[in-house]
């Protein structure tokens, strides 16, 4: 029994080498195929590095947002009298030049008008004429000078209320048929309309007919929040994507905090001016509106779009040179925009793959 239990135990050591030593083998073969990865020249001239570096980490706010007119260039018209409605040339959305005709009224009040004007213009003429007689008959020394002094009276007190009642229709701007023709006080955009053909205005009307703003310059106003009140100042950098714009933002700058809260909301609003020469954004347009501010932490920073997230994890390739590149995982503080700020995985003044680097993540690690 001896020498069996002996052989036994010989033939169990030789199979326990045997299997020991194929493993490590295998093992060897894998980590020499993922060492072995070169970057070939094409590939070399696609891609793009950059160099991580510290930064005090930026904050973000995202806020609600509308555009708005600038109200120093907003005005409302409002009808001078009440009428008929009885046509329309200015449309919601219109551009206008200042004095173009928006509508025409017939009004009964410009009826009035022109009866007194044409009154007034035939006591001008009577008044006139009998000046004319007095002074042939003065020249005839039929009367004296002093006779004369009450027809001119006569002569400028019609004078008077002729002019007066010119001046009435020229501010009404009224024309020949009685009717009161409203006109564009400014050049803009029509953002409201409040008028119909064939409408009855009434004369104690207190609403604008037409709304016109010039929007070459428009204002972003975003909605602040009381638990964000503390981190908004003037001046802050503010990132806007309009709603009907995606992927468009426009940057800009806080220019004016309203420092009183909308009872029904409970928030504040911030003012961003942005110029709009090309009338690209409306009065009324929603938006998002990124505030940022800097943090008290310094971290190290790369762009975001650098960032390889696989299998829940975030990596980074890490290029040393073609023949290195290191996948590296990292952690994230956060991403602010383009930047991601890295708390763990990374250090200041070392290079990373910033375009193509999914390519090479797969070619490495699959």
């Amino acid at each position: 029994m001896q020498p069996l239990r002996i052989t036994l135990m010989c033939i169990s050591t030789l199979l326990f080498f045997s299997c020991g030593k194929e493993s490590p083998t295998k093992k060897d073969d894998a980590n020499t195929q993922k060492g072995s990865f070169t970057l070939n020249d094409t590939m070399a001239s696609r891609i793009e590095t950059v160099t991580a570096g510290t930064e005090l980490v930026k904050g973000q706010i995202t806020l609600n947002g509308k555009v708005s007119a600038d109200e120093n260039n907003v005005m409302d018209v409002f009808p001078l009298v009440g009428g008929h409605v009885r046509e329309i040339y200015a449309l919601l959305g219109q551009y206008v030049k200042k004095g173009d005709v928006l509508a025409v009224i017939f009004s009964s009040e410009i009826a009035e008008y022109d009866k007194e004007l044409k009154a007034a213009e035939q006591d001008l003429a009577l008044a006139e004429k009998s000046l004319k007689n007095g002074q042939d008959m003065y020249e005839a020394r039929l009367i004296a000078e002093k006779e004369l002094l009450p027809m001119k009276y006569e002569v400028d007190k019609a004078k008077l209320a002729l002019r007066r009642i010119e001046e009435t229709k020229k501010l009404y701007g009224t024309n020949d048929r009685s009717e009161y023709v409203v006109r564009a006080p400014m050049s803009g955009f029509i953002i409201n309309k409040n008028i119909s053909k064939d409408q009855q205005m009434r004369s104690d009307n207190g609403q604008s007919i037409y709304t016109i703003a010039e929007i070459n310059e428009i204002w972003v106003l975003a909605n602040i929040y009381e638990s964000d009140i503390s981190r908004v100042k003037v001046g802050q950098s503010a990132q806007i994507e309009m709603v009907s714009y995606p992927g468009e933002p426009v940057m800009g700058k806080i220019d004016k905090i309203y420092t009183v809260l909308d009872p029904e909301t409970q928030t504040m609003k911030a003012r961003i001016t942005l110029s709009n020469g090309d009338y690209k954004y409306k009065p009324e347009m929603n938006c998002v509106v990124n505030l940022f501010f800097d943090e008290s932490k310094v971290m190290v920073a790369i762009p975001s779009k650098a960032v390889v997230f696989d299998k829940s994890k975030n990596f980074v390739m890490v290029f040393k040179d073609k023949n290195n590149i290191e996948t590296r995982e990292v952690e994230v503080y956060k991403t602010v925009g383009d930047k991601s700020y890295i708390t763990k995985g990374l250090q200041s003044g070392e290079k990373i793959i910033s375009k193509e680097q999914l390519y090479i993540y797969d070619a490495i690690n699959d």
